[in-house]
């Protein structure tokens, strides 16, 4: 079992998770409140990751973040050394490829609140920041959740994106994923297997737990 690859999409995976909550939750609130009428072109940019092919996304991601890019050029000059082939690499590759799993949860929990609780909260003299806060977040808890366990194992099980931006570096960008791939080309099925079942067990786990959530099989069923 390689661990180091384990202990690094773990680490990977929760700061990813941690950074599309922050991100994702004014995101998510412009998307289901705003009346802009070109808003399904953000809504699209958001999405693009489901339908993008994973190695697509990341050749221009590292293109983006290579030495010869603005962005590659200021990161190089700030620290001494690049952005791509490295942890942070990866950590804004997988956000990017990760956003839609961590915005579209709350944005279905947003649009269930019902929008007369603003009105009243509006009434009571309460700022629209209270109201995110004591009403909005609240109620969509759930959704929430769900958003951050869903970009947690879709993180976690990253091979294209992973591949493109970060290679193959042991102890600084193998991750599970590439760690079976190597498994596999080195005709080690036994370890292969091992590392695959354990992702397997977890990614059954992550959707039982968002159907559960869902579902909320904690609340009191109706009376008959």
């Amino acid at each position: 079992m390689d661990w180091a690859a384990i202990a690094l999409s773990l680490r990977l995976a929760a700061i990813v998770s941690a950074a599309l909550l922050v991100i994702g939750l004014p995101i998510a609130y412009w998307l289901t409140f705003s009346t802009w009428r070109w808003k399904f072109l953000v809504e699209s940019v958001v999405a693009l990751p489901l339908v993008l092919p994973p190695t697509v996304l990341g050749f221009y991601v590292l293109v983006a973040l290579g030495s010869r890019s603005p962005i590659g050029r200021a990161w190089t000059a700030w620290t001494g050394h690049g952005l791509a082939f490295t942890f942070g690499g990866l950590v804004i590759a997988s956000i990017l490829y990760s956003l839609p799993f961590g915005v579209q949860p709350i944005v279905s929990s947003f649009a269930q609140i019902d929008r007369t609780l603003f009105e009243a909260s509006a009434i009571l003299g309460a700022s629209r920041f209270r109201t995110f806060w004591r009403i909005v977040v609240p109620l969509s808890l759930p959704g929430i959740v769900a958003g951050a366990v869903l970009t947690f194992a879709h993180t976690l099980g990253e091979f294209g994106v992973v591949l493109m931006v970060g290679g193959n570096l042991p102890g600084i960008t193998r991750t599970v994923s590439i760690s079976i791939y190597e498994h596999v080309q080195a005709l080690e099925y036994r370890q292969a297997n091992a590392m695959a079942l354990l992702l397997l067990l977890f990614s059954f786990l992550v959707l039982m737990t968002v159907h559960a959530l869902r579902r909320r099989p904690w609340a009191a069923a109706p009376i008959t």
